[in-house]
């Protein structure tokens, strides 16, 4: 196996309806990567988008991925990349939205419970452990009563949308230190003051 690539799995939803839904967040920080990249996602076999290249000049291999299944389904798109690339389950990213986070902010670990998200727990059972790297892009939770699906089902609002393109650059920022630095570095970053 490689060690020294990494997979970056930007969870969301397939299709123009759910691009701006908060449950898509994960794959809108993929985006900013790639924008910084300077590259652009190709389709793969494994029913996924992909982007390959380096993090900074002379930084990690990183493959990035967009699921093109629906977020219950993204653990056979990962799964498949992972063994395509000969990536170890330590070397996967998922990047997915959070609704114990507040929005607006970013938190990082490896491993444990999945928090009911069904993307997440699908991902841990095809790769056959929790023992991956999560980026956790806060959305917060849903207002009153609502269900918390028809939340994250749900575009950003106006005042959400205005922020939004920080979270994502702080979203971006965490999965590139992550890569470089290692995760304590990163979560000693984006864990402070939170």
């Amino acid at each position: 196996m490689t060690s020294n690539t990494w997979l970056v799995a930007g969870l969301g939803n397939p299709g123009p309806g759910y691009s701006r839904n908060r449950h898509n967040v994960g794959q809108m920080v993929l985006d900013e990567l790639a924008s910084r990249m300077g590259g652009r996602f190709k389709s793969h076999k494994s029913r996924a988008q992909v982007l390959e290249g380096r993090i900074g000049i002379g930084g990690p291999r990183v493959v990035l991925a967009k699921p093109l299944t629906y977020m219950n389904l993204s653990g056979g798109p990962v799964s498949a990349l992972a063994r395509f690339y000969g990536i170890d389950p330590g070397n996967v990213v998922a990047v997915h939205d959070e609704i114990d986070i507040p929005f607006n902010s970013v938190k990082l670990k490896l491993g444990g419970g999945e928090g009911g998200h069904n993307g997440l727990r699908d991902i841990s059972k095809a790769l056959g452990t929790k023992d991956y790297l999560r980026v956790r892009v806060g959305v917060g939770r849903p207002p009153g009563r609502m269900d918390t699906a028809d939340w994250v089902l749900k575009d950003f609002g106006t005042a959400e949308s205005k922020e939004l393109p920080f979270l994502l650059s702080d979203g971006a920022d965490a999965v590139e230190l992550l890569l470089s630095d290692g995760l304590l570095a990163a979560q000693q970053k984006f864990h402070s003051g939170a």
